[in-house]
Formats: C-alpha cells, structure tokens, sequence
C-alpha cells in the first residue's frame, strides 16, 4: 500500500475546508498523525460561499484540502436543487479565487462521482466527464462540482496555480451521516437494517428497484488518496478516486442485512427514483499517476460501519 510521506507532511500548513465532516476527520486525523500543522476551520463561523470568510479560512496554509459541501441523498438532493448548485458553486468559486490570492501552494478540491453524465459508458473514464448531462436528481450538485475541473484548469493556465481535482466515489465508513432524511445509501440502509434487527421486525423497506449500481469507496481510503494526490500530483486533468469494483444496490443490501443479522424481507418501493443506473469508475489513473489502490474491500467496511453504528448511535434518540 502506498502511503503519504511523513518527511512532505511534517509541519506543513495544511487548511482542510469541511474538516469538521465525514471526508474531513478522516483527512484530519491523517494529517495529524503525519505531523502536520492542521486548521479545520468550523462552518459556523468561517462561510464558505463569503469571500472574506473563504480568505480567512485559508490565509497562510500551504496546502488546501478544499471537501466543503452542501450534499446529501437522492432524497435531498430532490429538495434542494437551488442550495446544492449556488452553495457549491460559491464555495468552490470562493476556495479557487482566495487561495490564489493567498498564495496557496497547492488545493485539493473535491468533486465528485455524481458529476458525470447520466449515461456513460462503464468503468467512467475521466475523458467521459463532458459527454452528457448528470443523472437528474443529482444534476445541481454534479454541475456545480464539474466546475472545479474547469477553474483548476483555467487557474492553472492563467494565474499557474497548482490544484488538482479528484473525482471521488461513493464514500461510506465511521462518522457518516446515518440520518435517514439526508444520508447516503450505506449509511441509510445500516441504519435501518440494524434497527430492524434489534426490534426484530419482519421487513425492511428500500428505495427502488435494487438493480442500479455503484462504486463505494471506504473514507480511510479516499483520505489517503487525497493526501498522495497532494503529494505527487500536479496536473489540472480530473483523476478518479475509487475501487473500480461495481456493486448493485440489491447485493450492497444483502451484504447489510447479513453484516447487521437481520433475518427478514428486503422489500423493494418501486415508486421510489433508482438514481443513475450504472456507477463505476475507470481507476487505472490514480495509480498510474501517485500509487493510490483502495485497501479496504466492501463487506470488511460495512463491518466497521455497522460496529461503529451500533456503539455510538444505535442507542441514541432519534
């Protein structure tokens, strides 16, 4: 397994935007482990879509690791059109233009998986990013994160400002969000199986039919790729970030139910949307350009998510 270098990370100035987060207290924990001088700016008091706030965040850091976002869920997403394209846009636009004028050495922005076309051939090329329009429901939200690669790429020619941009996989793992109205589907369908489980309820019920698919990525594993990008990677030309390994929804909640001992009836809501049919990702330029392999296979994830629902959150309020 390659991992970020001590000798780069030691001392460095590192500002992760959204540290507080799920992404972003994988990536902190990281950078604190690895000696580096770490800010984590907190939401509330540093707005992200203001530019004197993004410059405030930012001012002094060597490197920008920018995972600031408003996203959620299919679900979310439906509610939210406005927010998700004007807050990501602001934030990303805000991040790009201060840490310019701040002299930033390096950013990192995030984008996502869900900014490429609703149809497109399997495993998504990163060259296949401009050839359609994103899945509806997640349309505002993947416009507004494509446009990162177009700022990194005309900061770079313009202002030769080093950024790169990772396109990242579906994330799951610890310190997800497990609430039901805005969460992820792992997240989701942890919740609901080990709640089931414990109540010993004779069904569970999911959104759609089961037969899309997606990539998921372990948020350990997406830190350090975010980390070697930073290290070893100086080019404005999108990289994946991923397993490459597909996964229909139908297997992701077997592997669930089993990992949750929940024994009942998967049943599926057929007027409920699927989302984009067919998620996985062509990972071979990650390697290729700073050794980055995912580690963590699928069913020892959801293990550990399931083990740190069921001890921090499972007895909690709702």
């Amino acid at each position: 397994m390659t991992k970020p270098s001590r000798e780069f990370w030691n001392d460095r100035r590192v500002t992760v935007t959204g540290g507080g987060g799920f992404l972003g207290r994988a990536v902190t924990g990281m950078l604190d482990e690895l000696g580096a001088a770490v800010s984590a700016p907190p939401s509330s008091e540093y707005d992200m879509r203001v530019p004197q706030a993004a410059r405030g965040a930012i001012e002094g850091a060597e490197v920008v690791i920018h995972l600031a976002a408003r996203v959620g869920g299919i679900g979310f997403n439906l509610r939210n059109p406005g927010p998700l394209v004007y807050d990501n846009l602001m934030m990303g636009a805000n991040v790009f233009e201060q840490g310019r004028l701040a002299e930033v050495g390096k950013l990192v922005a995030a984008c996502s998986v869900c900014a490429y076309p609703k149809f497109v051939e399997v495993p998504f090329s990163e060259d296949a990013l401009w050839s359609g329009y994103p899945e509806e429901s997640n349309a505002p939200y993947g416009l507004a994160k494509r446009m990162l690669i177009v700022m990194s790429d005309a900061y770079r020619r313009d202002y030769g400002f080093s950024s790169v941009v990772p396109v990242i996989a579906n994330l799951y793992g610890p310190y997800d969000n497990f609430d039901l109205e805005n969460s992820h589907v792992i997240a989701a369908m942890v919740r609901k199986f080990v709640e089931a489980a414990e109540r010993g309820e004779p069904h569970v019920v999911l959104w759609g039919t089961g037969k899309p698919t997606r990539e998921f990525l372990y948020v350990d594993d997406a830190a350090r790729a975010l980390l070697l990008m930073a290290e070893r990677y100086d080019s404005s030309e999108p990289v994946n970030i991923g397993t490459g390994q597909e996964t229909s929804i139908r297997e992701l909640a077997e592997t669930i139910a089993a990992a949750t001992s929940f024994e009942g009836e998967i049943v599926w809501d057929t007027s409920r949307p699927d989302g984009q049919p067919r998620r996985a990702l062509d990972v071979s330029r990650a390697e290729r350009g700073f050794g980055f392999r995912a580690e963590v296979p699928l069913d020892e994830g959801i293990r550990r998510t399931v083990a740190y629902y069921r001890e921090h959150l499972a007895a909690a309020p709702a």
